[in-house]
C-alpha cells in the first residue's frame, strides 16, 4: 500500500505542475479548486475505476460526475494523461475553438455529462447508479462536489433518493476545503455539521483526509463493502495544495499564476518529487 501511495503522490505533483502551466498559458482557470481536489482524481483514476482508454463509453466501466465542474483543470489533465485525448491538447484549454472549456464537456473522450451548474451532479449520479442497479450491472458512480456546493437544494433531493434506494454502488466525495468564491463556506451559507447531516439521510460517512492517498485508497475500498446505502468521503483539503502561496487564500480560487509564480510553484512540486522518488527508491 506504501509504495502504491507514493506513486500516486508522485502523479498527483506531475498533474498540478501540468494544471498550473494550463491555467498559466491559458490566463484562465480555477486555480485553487484545482489543486485541492488533484489527490482524489489521482487515486480515483490509477487506481481505483475500472476504465478502458481504448473504450470511453465501454458498457461496464465505473462513471465519475465531476460535481463541481469549475474545477475541471485537474480532470483535464489526467484524462490527458491517461490517454483519453492527446496532452498536447492541453495547450487549448480555453482558448477559442477548443473542447476543453472551463467545465467537462461531453465532447470529450471519458467525461459523462457537461457539468458545473452546482448541485446537479448528485442527482445524475444517483441516476446513474440506479440505472445500474436495474440493468444488473456492477459498475460503480462517483460524484465529486465542492463544499459550498452544500447548499443547493437539490444535492440534499439526490441524498434521499440515493439512500431509499440503497445505491451502495454510488460514492460521493466532498472536497471539503472551507472556502468558494466569496470567502469561508461558514461564513457565506455554514453547511456544519456536515458528517450528521450526511449520516441522518441515510448514508455511510467517512472522514478523511483528502491529500492522504493511503486514506483515500482505505476509503474507497471500504465504500465497496457497504451493502446496504451509499457511501460519501468527507475530504478534508486544503485549497491550493501543493503550492505555498496560494493554500487556505480565497483569492486563488480563479487566480492565475503570472510567470514568477508558476516557477515557484513548479520549483515547490519538483522538490516534492524529488523527495517523493527517493522514499520511493529507500523502500524498493
Amino acid at each position: 500500500m506504501k509504495q502504491v501511495s507514493l506513486q500516486l503522490q508522485l502523479k498527483a505533483a506531475h498533474i498540478r505542475k501540468q494544471l498550473l502551466t494550463m491555467i498559466h498559458s491559458s490566463g484562465a482557470g480555477h486555480t485553487g479548486g484545482s489543486l485541492s481536489n488533484t489527490d482524489i482524481l489521482t487515486t480515483l483514476y490509477y487506481h481505483v475505476m475500472r476504465l478502458d482508454v481504448n473504450n470511453p463509453k465501454w458498457a461496464d466501466r465505473d462513471r465519475f460526475i465531476l460535481s463541481k465542474g469549475h474545477s475541471v483543470e485537474s480532470l483535464w489533465c489526467v484524462l490527458a494523461d491517461k490517454g483519453f485525448f492527446p496532452e498536447e491538447e492541453l495547450k487549448t484549454f480555453s482558448k477559442f475553438g477548443t473542447r476543453l472549456i472551463g467545465h467537462p464537456n461531453n465532447k470529450v473522450p471519458g467525461i459523462e455529462m457537461n457539468t458545473g451548474a452546482l448541485g446537479h451532479g448528485l442527482a445524475i449520479a444517483t441516476g446513474i447508479a440506479l440505472a445500474a442497479k436495474l440493468d444488473k450491472k456492477d459498475y460503480r458512480s462517483y460524484c465529486l462536489m465542492g463544499d459550498g456546493e452544500q447548499a443547493e437544494g437539490s444535492v440534499w433531493e439526490a441524498a434521499m433518493a440515493a439512500a431509499h434506494y440503497k445505491l451502495n454502488n454510488l460514492v460521493a466525495i466532498i472536497d471539503r476545503n472551507r472556502l468558494q468564491i466569496s470567502g469561508s463556506t461558514e461564513d457565506v451559507m455554514s453547511v456544519e455539521p456536515l458528517a450528521d447531516k450526511w449520516t441522518a439521510f441515510g448514508w455511510n460517512v467517512i472522514p478523511v483526509d483528502g491529500h492522504n492517498i493511503e486514506q483515500l485508497l482505505a476509503a474507497f475500498a471500504a465504500a465497496e463493502q457497504i451493502q446496504d446505502k451509499p457511501t460519501l468521503l468527507l475530504a478534508n483539503t486544503v485549497k491550493g495544495k501543493g503550492v505555498s502561496f496560494a493554500e487556505n487564500v480565497a483569492a486563488w480560487h480563479h487566480k492565475v499564476p503570472d510567470e514568477q509564480q508558476l516557477q515557484q510553484a513548479i520549483d515547490e512540486l519538483t522538490a516534492l518529487e524529488q523527495k517523493l522518488h527517493t522514499e520511493s527508491q529507500v523502500m524498493s
